[in-house]
């Protein structure tokens, strides 16, 4: 599935969408930088709640399919033009994590 589809079906609102056509591949759900550079695999949908600048980084590092922000957490505009700049998918919602990774895991993901 891609990044598109799946924001389509779990009702996901796109911040940044530069590549929607990146393929979905597991989760991870983590908010400690660090440990998502080290943890996330390629492809994974990674879902947090934090919101600086640093996620682009982060995202890009690890190669990830796109972050979801959760819990209604939101980015400025500068997050938002660079990650559209770097390729890096951002989404948010109103559920929790949970959520998130529950309907996720419905979808196969």
């Amino acid at each position: 599935m891609t990044v598109s589809e799946m924001a389509q079906k779990l009702a996901l609102t796109p911040v940044a969408m530069p590549d929607g056509d990146r393929e979905v591949e597991g989760a991870y759900i983590g908010d400690l930088l660090s440990w998502v550079m080290g943890r996330a695999q390629s492809g994974n949908v990674w879902i947090t709640i934090m919101s600086n600048l640093n996620i682009v980084a982060v995202a890009s590092l690890a190669d990830v399919a796109c972050i979801v922000l959760a819990e209604g957490v939101t980015v400025d505009e500068t997050v938002a033009r660079t990650a559209a700049d770097k390729d890096v998918n951002i989404l948010s919602t109103s559920k929790t994590a949970y959520e998130v990774a529950a309907e996720l895991a419905k979808l196969d993901v």
